[in-house]
C-alpha cells in the first residue's frame, strides 16, 4: 500500500487569511494545499460591496475579491481540496488530519477557520443577510447607511461600539436589548446610552426581520418582554451584535483556546500556537479587530513563518 504523500504546508480555510497564507507559500514554492470548508471564500463572499480594502478605490464585491484571491493563488500553484476535516493528529511528525475517509499529512499547518456570527434566527434574517439590510459588521457595513436609521441588536461592548461607531453615519441607531441595563463595560455603556443619536429599547426582542418581498430591510419588528407588545422600527440596516462563534472544531484541543474558544496564539506572536510548525491566522484567532485586511496580514505572518520553521526543520 502506498503512503499517503506529505505536504510542506496544508491550509485550512479559505478566507482572506488562508487565501493570502496560500499566496506567500505557494511563492515560496511550498506547493500548497488548501482544504475548503463549506463555505469557500468565508464571510466576505456575503458581503455585496468591500470599500476599506486597500487598493479598490471604487470599491469590491466581496465575492469578487476572494477570487481573486483565490486565482493569484491558484497562478503561483496552490491547490483546492473541498473537504472537511473531522480530526487531528498533532502528536507526532508528519502532522495528520483525517478529512471523512481521507488522511492528509503535512509538515506544517495553518488554520484560517474563521468564525461564524451568532444570528437571531427570527423570520427575514437569512433571506437579509449580506447586502440586503442586515449584516453583523459595523465598520464593513456603516458608510452605507448615511442619514439612514438603523438599529443594533445586543447589550455587550460590541454591540455598544457597533451603535457608537454607527452614529459617525446614521440619523438615529436603536439599540435593542433583551434586558433593562447593557451588559457592556460601564465605560461603554454610559457613551452609548448618554449619546443623542442612540435610542435604548429596552427589555425588547426582535421578533421578525422586514422586506423579504421587496428584497431589503423595511423595517424590524419587536415585541416588549414585559408588555408583550409588538411594534415595527422603520429601519433600512440591522445590524446583529450578540458575539461570534469560531470555528475551533477538532482543533481545540489540542491547540489552547482562550475563555472565548479562539485560538490562544504563543506570547511574542500573533499566528504561532502550543504546537511547532502549526499557526493560525484570522478570525478563528483574532475577536477584535474582525477585519478582511487584519485577516489578510495574519495569512502573511502565518505563512511567512511556516516557510521559516520548514527551513529549519528540513529533513
Amino acid at each position: 500500500m502506498t503512503s499517503p504523500t506529505v505536504e510542506n504546508v496544508v491550509i485550512i480555510g479559505t478566507g482572506c487569511a488562508g487565501l493570502t497564507a496560500a499566496i506567500y507559500t505557494a511563492r515560496a514554492s511550498l506547493n500548497p494545499l488548501v482544504i475548503e470548508g463549506p463555505l469557500p471564500g468565508g464571510q466576505l463572499t456575503t458581503t455585496s460591496e468591500v470599500e476599506n480594502f486597500p487598493g479598490f478605490p471604487h470599491g469590491v464585491d466581496g465575492y469578487q475579491l476572494t477570487q481573486n484571491m483565490r486565482e493569484q493563488a491558484t497562478r503561483f500553484g496552490t491547490r483546492f481540496e473541498q473537504a472537511l476535516v473531522d480530526q487531528v493528529d498533532f502528536t507526532s511528525m508528519p502532522r495528520k488530519l483525517v478529512c471523512g475517509d481521507r488522511v492528509i499529512l503535512a509538515r506544517s499547518v495553518i488554520i484560517a477557520t474563521g468564525a461564524s456570527p451568532r444570528m437571531t434566527g427570527v423570520p427575514g434574517e437569512k433571506e437579509l443577510y449580506g447586502g440586503k439590510g442586515v449584516t453583523t459588521c459595523a465598520t464593513c457595513d456603516g458608510a452605507f447607511y448615511r442619514k439612514m436609521e438603523v438599529a443594533v441588536i445586543g447589550g455587550g461592548d460590541s454591540a455598544a461600539e457597533e451603535a457608537l461607531f454607527l452614529t459617525r453615519f446614521a440619523s438615529k441607531v436603536y439599540l435593542i436589548h433583551r434586558r433593562d441595563s447593557l451588559r457592556a463595560s460601564k465605560i461603554m455603556s454610559d457613551r452609548a446610552t448618554s449619546h443623542e443619536k442612540i435610542q435604548m429599547v429596552w427589555d425588547t426582542v426582535p421578533v421578525e426581520v422586514q422586506g423579504v418581498a421587496e428584497g431589503a430591510v423595511t423595517g424590524l419588528k419587536l415585541k416588549n418582554l414585559k408588555t408583550n407588545a409588538e411594534s415595527v422600527l422603520p429601519v433600512k440596516g440591522i445590524f446583529v451584535a450578540i458575539g461570534h462563534v469560531p470555528n475551533t472544531g477538532p482543533f481545540a484541543p489540542p491547540l489552547d483556546v482562550d475563555e472565548g474558544g479562539y485560538f490562544k496564539p504563543q506570547p511574542g506572536s500573533q499566528v504561532r500556537t502550543n504546537i511547532p510548525g502549526v499557526y493560525v491566522a484570522g478570525d478563528c484567532s483574532d475577536h477584535i479587530f474582525r477585519q478582511a485586511i487584519t485577516a489578510a496580514g495574519m495569512g502573511c505572518q502565518a505563512a511567512i513563518e511556516a516557510e521559516r520553521w520548514l527551513a529549519e526543520h528540513e529533513g
